[in-house]
């Protein structure tokens, strides 16, 4: 007996001795290679910084092997010098120091394209359209906006002066401010899109995001807010604590929402809610669209698995992995993908699996085929794989091409600019629309500066004809090919009449932006859209949005 016993331990240790000396002659190989590997990098550094014909620049070269290093991964995992390190402290607080206005540039020109409200900029008096010539005793001929934006932002409490020319201003102007530490709302907007309805429009997951939504509901409802709309179409995400603690406002404390699963596996966490909520039984739809990732997907995915809101709109972008930043000598960061993030059901909505790449190194979609059945709290079936599919479909319509070409141009933007230069006020958002003549007008200017567009279907007819050519078809198509094309000849007076509508979206938004900012410029758009409305009369219809968070028979 004592023979056996000793036998199976003697066995037992065998086999945990032959397992240890494999892991550790794997793990061996492992260093010898990387070893290896870096060996010949640096010896092929050396050899070209000696002996290559023109002289090479370190940082420039090496700069290069670390993208081509990071780009072998997945988008998010990438390597942030010392030098942009502000624009990730940016991205997860939404603050930064400067004088708060979007730069872009035109023509070869640096512009304000949006001062933000009650920031130093708009208060100097800039506006949009206002071209920047000089900041401080840098002129800014040939300079890029991310360098003039980079000239603006600075330590909150520091002096910058700026010199600007403004269309019908015979001099340029200069003012003198003070920069300030410049916040970004992460709740664009909220208010009672009709009575009992509130709606809230989130563009980020900021570490403010929750404590703004949570101050929009309560505000609603002391509005008389009865129903709400949470907003997150074109929202990227950010925080995971905050999407977390979004969802602890419509769902019970202690409520798992989502967990965390990667290689390290000291590092899975199991995201709950620690708070008491606001409503747990306010009717909820969330709104998303393909720009809705990351973060926004962990909140209307956890509140569509444990059946607490509705999901309306489109598919989302389907991003299901976290990162987490590790420091870098020399004051640089490594922002690395950790782990992949799982929702309430079991499911993760990876959409794209970049651990398999085509043979020329581009990834794909996960088929659905491939996908899998999971099943939210009420029994209802959901999948995993590739993003969140909506409890109901709605995408708002596309944009002509007239319109598409009219916004590339910037006719909106310069005639809303014309606008406000004379009209000094215009009526509240809720009362303000487009009168035929501000249309008619607006169609005299965009004629005035020779705009001209090309149909996508122009074009492909003009495709289509090279082929007829170069078949010796044309002929026996000659007179259909023709009529065609005297279709789809452009005509913009009859395509402002088709396109009304788009018109006056983008046109009303763009003019109402000069005087209510961002806030109302979101607010107006809004009367044009077809899946507000959609959600709006889910939630007006209390049948229709119990059955939509019931299982199908």
């Amino acid at each position: 007996m004592l023979q056996h016993v000793f036998r199976i331990r003697l066995i037992a240790g065998l086999i945990v001795a032959s397992v240890l000396l494999s892991t550790a002659t794997v793990n061996a190989q492992r260093s010898f290679e990387v070893a290896r590997q870096w060996d010949i990098l640096h010896m092929l550094y050396r050899e070209l910084d000696q002996y290559y014909v023109d002289s090479l620049s370190p940082e420039k070269v090496l700069t290069k092997a670390i993208n081509g290093l990071m780009s072998s991964y997945d988008p998010y995992t990438n390597y942030v010098p010392e030098s942009e390190t502000g624009d990730l402290k940016f991205m997860t607080t939404g603050e930064y120091g400067g004088v708060g206005a979007v730069i872009g540039q035109r023509r070869g020109k640096v512009y304000i394209l949006e001062p933000y409200e009650n920031m130093p900029a708009q208060r100097a008096g800039f506006k949009a359209g206002d071209e920047i010539l000089q900041i401080d005793n840098i002129k800014m001929e040939e300079a890029t906006s991310q360098r003039a934006s980079e000239l603006l932002k600075g330590e909150p409490g520091t002096e910058v002066t700026i010199t600007i020319s403004r269309e019908g201003s015979k001099k340029p102007i200069k003012h003198t401010i003070v920069r300030e530490l410049v916040q970004i709302n992460q709740v664009t907007y909220y208010g009672l899109v009709e009575p009992g309805v509130g709606y809230i429009n989130l563009n980020g997951f900021t570490d403010k995001a929750a404590r703004e939504v949570q101050a929009a509901v309560l505000s609603l409802k002391a509005q008389g807010a009865q129903k709400l709309i949470l907003d997150l179409r074109g929202n990227g995400g950010g925080l995971v604590n905050e999407a977390v603690a979004i969802c602890n406002l419509f769902v019970p404390k202690g409520q798992e929402i989502v967990s965390t699963r990667g290689k390290q596996r000291q590092w899975d966490q199991t995201y709950k809610t620690t708070k008491e909520p606001i409503d747990t039984l306010i009717p909820l739809v969330v709104m998303v669209d393909r720009g809705s990732a990351s973060s926004s997907e962990i909140v209307c995915g956890a509140l569509q698995d444990l059946d607490r809101a509705v999901i309306v709109g489109s598919r989302t972008f389907g991003k299901g992995l976290v990162q987490t930043t590790r420091s870098i000598p020399y004051n640089g960061m490594l922002k690395v993908t950790t782990a992949k993030y799982y929702i309430p059901s079991g499911r993760c909505i990876q959409a794209i699996d970049y651990s398999n790449r085509n043979e020329d190194g581009s990834v794909g979609r996960i088929p659905d085929s491939l996908t899998h059945v999971f099943s939210t709290r009420a029994g209802r079936q959901v999948r995993d794989g590739g993003g969140i599919q909506p409890d109901i479909v709605c995408e708002n319509e596309w944009m002509s091409t007239m319109s598409y070409y009219l916004s590339e141009g910037m006719y909106f933007f310069d005639y809303a600019n014309e606008y406000a230069r004379k009209n000094a006020t215009i009526p509240p958002v809720e009362e303000f629309t487009l009168s035929e003549e501000v249309i008619a007008d607006f169609l005299r200017f965009v004629k005035e500066r020779g705009f001209t567009y090309e149909k996508d279907s122009k074009k492909v007819l003009n495709e289509l004809k090279s082929t007829l050519k170069e078949e010796a078809m044309s002929e026996m198509v000659k007179e259909e090919l023709a009529a065609l094309e005297a279709k789809l000849d452009n005509n913009i007076d009859a395509d402002f009449v088709t396109y009304r509508k788009e018109v006056e979206l983008l046109l009303s938004s763009e003019i109402v932006s000069r005087y209510h900012y961002q806030a109302g410029e979101l607010q107006q758009s809004l009367k044009f859209d077809r899946c507000l409305k959609e959600a709006t009369r889910v939630l007006n219809d209390m049948a229709l949005y119990r059955n939509k968070l019931k299982p199908s028979n």
